[in-house]
């Protein structure tokens, strides 16, 4: 089996575990943040549980990409996955308040999982795909890149709405109010819909396009979840927002 044809592979396993991903997420949410409960054998802090599960996604794609035979519109996608990846691995476990832990099984199914995501697409991107600087005036690179820079904003600003809602020393969970959050409980996980749907038309490959399905798989049932409940917790939850898409869901 050549490395391409493993890739290939690879790929089309990413498809698989995102059709897997969907059912399974409908019955069981996963038992981390506000969904986290005992039953899941040994935990970790969940600081560090979020930087040894992303940080493949930084790490590995690095090594992954240099190793390939890059050129200049590959390193224009290198900075849009590495600007998403070094804030979640490195910068957002540090604003995340502290005292939390995450069972060791939902970690290590999420390293393994972008071990293999950072692979499919550093490689794609650094070796087997061929982006010219023709590229450069495609505008599935330019429509790609502004909707992952606007999926980036949201996200960000998502997240910082949520690191607010408590004061130092405050516990507990809050409605969150202003910007996207009037029109849906899940903002920062539509940003990042929004980021891997523009990843994938900047690269219009496949491997990209595997992640933005399972993105799809993985955060839109979690939203649902967060979004029931939001309303059970809070008899004054806004009836009109939605879960994750504006007006739609």
């Amino acid at each position: 089996m050549s490395e391409l044809e493993f890739h290939t592979l690879l790929v089309q396993g990413v498809f698989l575990v995102a059709a897997l991903t969907v059912p399974a997420l409908l019955f069981i949410v996963a038992p981390y943040g506000r969904h986290a409960r005992e039953g899941w054998g040994p935990q970790m802090d969940t600081r560090l549980a979020w930087m040894v599960m992303e940080s493949p996604s930084v790490l590995w794609f690095l090594a992954v990409f240099f190793a390939g035979a890059w050129s200049l519109v590959p390193l224009l996608l290198l900075v849009l996955w590495q600007s998403h990846y070094i804030q979640r691995a490195f910068i957002f476990p540090l604003k995340i308040r502290p005292g939390g832990h995450t069972p060791v099984t939902v970690v290590a199914m999420g390293f393994v999982f972008n071990l293999v995501n950072a692979y499919v697409n550093a490689r794609w991107i650094g070796e087997f795909g061929r982006y010219e600087l023709s590229w450069l005036l495609d505008p599935r690179l330019w429509i790609g890149v502004g909707l992952f820079v606007l999926g980036y904003r949201i996200n960000r600003r998502a997240d910082a709405v949520l690191a607010s809602l408590r004061k130092p020393g405050e516990k507990g969970y809050k409605i969150p109010r202003g910007g996207l959050y009037e029109l849906i409980s899940c903002p920062n996980y539509f940003g990042e819909l929004l980021e891997w749907t523009g990843w994938a038309i900047a690269t219009w490959s496949v491997a990209g396009l595997s992640f933005a399905v399972f993105t799809a798989a993985n955060l839109v049932p979690r939203a649902v979840a967060h979004h029931k409940w939001y309303k059970q917790k809070f008899p004054e939850y806004p009836a009109s927002r939605k879960a994750v898409i504006p007006f739609v869901l």
